[in-house]
């Protein structure tokens, strides 16, 4: 488990670029081309006539575990991005419709007019005021009074900000004032849940109104809130629903090339595997960083002469106001628009997959578009991963459920990308696509071996025998080579060691679950769900994962599984030993077994920091008694039976 960082600073929220994912090399694809910028001409006054347009898509789903000042710090670096500002939109989709979010917006737009021009002034790096705040100290005198001064008086303005927003969330109501203040709250008037209201739709900013201004006088990004209407009666299709309604709004709106969502991967797949698919025809689509030309959602198949009018756009708008546009604008998020139509099928991001943005991606390269790989050494966009294991667990099982689904539909790499896109990437979709089933044959390395090697019985062949060295070859060069990849890919030792280790708790849990979950929906025992990832983590949680300590603390059915696996070699290995103290050689059994000794070995020092949550640590984050309990009881009865099989 890794936090991801960068320079932005982005937030923890879903976050949304777009701009490009094309049939040719993209132009002013890389959104840092203009970050750094020491003042606010130069040459990003130079080119602001050739940038596109932007939208930056930033979604949350729920204000409890995705605390409200949490989705603004991704909502403000955003906006401090260094683009021309009258390009650029930024929109929050709020889909559990909360006025908490939209205070904590309102308070946003208000606190950017100071905070953008100090980010160019004084070149802030990273731009999220959360994270510059906890990472900078006051400027010594080197950076002059001023400096000092405006860094004191803009940190003083973003605590103050911070404490009313954390203050409405822990009492979860708006202050009076601000209610009777702003008229956008009026808009919560006819609001029954979060599973039941009107669309609420709020420019809160409009870079082409004159008054939308900084402190400096320049130009503001614009941004927008929306809440797309939601009934009992429609299904509301998760995360791709609420991006098909951003897609369609903003086209009313800003009308700039778009889009993407929140996913973080481990070092080597973004490091290496994404490297080596740009030969293959390019990446897919994963997540935030990817950008977009709106031609890619709307379902267009690729054409070297697709282009956006842009001024017919500009003209248009022109002759609108604000609470025009916000009127025509709310249609295209009511809950039956999409009815007829063919949104979440050939147009916007596909419905029914809970990775919608991987089977969008393939079926926008199936249609001729390519896609192309960008690292900066500079990181673009910062992510909040997990930093408990049980939220690592419940994101890969989702992941790897959905793209297992995708194996088996008709979108499936394996029959619908044939002749449309390169083998290699067809090859390369399959990959992901079999990490769900991939589950079984761990699982039978992890148990079989280990009961054999305690009935005696031999798995692989002797050191002696000369097949020997195709095993060893296999297992040696496979473990040397990804040492490596994780090396050069910036890691250490010690940080591959423990990918190691998630990676074989991701595949006997996550996994085996996804598997088990995605045969029974398509018997038709199932329905698709969405399980969203808690963004929010208790103090004591954040001190024991900065000392690097595994978080456990509950009792799921997950750590069951993987409890019950290393209780089982760990009752394997201890077995042997015995045997060797008290009868048997250990030479006999280094000839006749040393792989599956090997294995086991291995398989227990993998498992050592479940050994601590079930044996040996007593604080918040050990194993629930109840699973220690559950787990060694199965394990100790699977010995007993193997053991006495004949």
């Amino acid at each position: 488990m890794e936090r991801k960082g960068d320079g932005s600073g982005l937030g923890c929220s879903e976050l949304s670029f777009g701009s490009v994912f094309t049939g040719s090399s993209p132009k002013l694809s890389d959104g840092t081309r203009f970050t750094g910028s020491p003042s606010r001409t130069g040459s990003l006054k130079d080119t602001r006539n050739s940038c596109p347009r932007v939208d930056v898509f930033v979604c949350t789903a729920d204000p409890t575990i995705e605390p409200p000042i949490m989705v603004i710090s991704t909502v403000l670096s955003a906006m401090a991005y260094d683009y021309p500002p009258e390009k650029l939109a930024i929109y929050l989709s709020d889909d559990a419709g909360s006025d908490l979010t939209f205070y904590a917006l309102l308070e946003a737009s208000i606190f950017a007019r100071q905070w953008i021009p100090f980010c160019k002034k004084f070149n802030v790096q990273p731009r999220s005021p959360a994270a510059y705040f906890v990472s900078t100290s006051p400027p010594d005198d080197g950076g002059g009074q001023s400096q000092t001064r405006d860094f004191l008086a803009i940190k003083k303005l973003y605590r103050e900000m911070e404490d009313r927003i954390e203050t409405a969330t822990m009492l979860g109501r708006i202050p009076e004032e601000a209610r009777l203040k702003h008229e956008g709250f009026s808009q919560w008037d006819s609001y029954s849940s979060k599973r039941d209201h009107d669309t609420i739709l709020k420019i809160l900013i409009d870079s082409k109104d004159p008054c939308s201004t900084d402190i400096d006088g320049s130009a503001l990004p614009t941004l927008v809130y929306l809440a797309r209407e939601k009934r009992p009666q429609h299904f509301h299709n998760f995360k791709a629903g609420a991006m098909n309604a951003l897609i369609r709004v903003s086209s009313k709106i800003s009308n700039g090339a778009n889009h993407s969502q929140s996913r973080l991967f481990l070092r080597v797949i973004t490091n290496v595997e994404f490297h080596g698919t740009d030969g293959c025809g390019g990446p897919l689509y994963i997540g935030t960083g990817c950008f977009h030309r709106r031609d890619t959602l709307c379902g267009r198949e690729f054409n070297q002469d697709s282009k956006i009018d842009w001024k017919k756009h500009d003209d248009h708008r022109r002759q609108q106001s604000v609470h025009e546009l916000e009127a025509e604008a709310k249609t295209l998020a009511s809950c039956t628009f999409e009815q007829n139509t063919q949104w979440g099928n050939e147009m916007g991001l596909k419905y029914g997959c809970p990775v919608e943005d991987v089977i969008t991606g393939l079926s926008i390269q199936c249609k001729g578009w390519k896609s192309a790989y960008l690292n900066p050494e500079r990181k673009a966009f910062l992510g909040l991963a997990p930093s408990t294991l049980p939220q690592v667990l419940v994101q890969h099982k989702r992941w790897s459920e959905g793209d297992f689904q995708i194996l088996l539909s008709q979108y499936s790499p394996a029959w619908y990308a044939h002749g449309r896109i390169s083998l290699g990437l067809q090859l390369g979709y399959c990959c992901y696509c079999l990490w769900a089933p991939n589950c079984l044959a761990t699982l039978y390395y992890s148990i079989i071996p280990s009961l054999c090697l305690l009935k005696g019985i031999s798995l692989f062949p002797q050191v002696s025998s000369p097949w020997f060295l195709p095993f060893a070859y296999v297992i040696f060069g496979k473990y040397i080579s990804s040492l490596v990849e994780f090396i050069r890919a910036d890691g250490t030792v010690l940080g591959w060691w423990n990918e190691q280790r998630i990676w074989l708790y991701k595949r006997t849990s996550s996994y085996l679950f996804a598997t088990t979950d995605t045969i029974l929906k398509k018997l038709g025992f199932g329905d698709t769900a969405f399980a969203i990832t808690d963004k929010v983590a208790d103090e004591d949680v954040s001190e024991r994962y900065e000392k690097e300590m595994m978080e456990f603390g509950s009792a799921s059915p997950m750590f069951v599984v993987l409890s019950t696996l290393a209780m089982l070699n760990l009752f394997c290995l201890v077995g042997v030993v015995k045997k060797v103290i008290m009868n048997e050689s250990f030479a006999r059994l280094y000839q006749t077994m040393p792989l599956q000794i090997l294995l086991c070995g291995v398989l227990v020092l993998v498992n050592f920091p479940l050994y601590q949550g079930l044996l040996l640590r007593k604080d918040r984050g050990r194993m629930p008694t109840s699973v220690t309990l559950k787990s060694s009881a199965v394990a100790l009865l699977v010995c007993a039976i193997f053991s006495f099989l004949h």
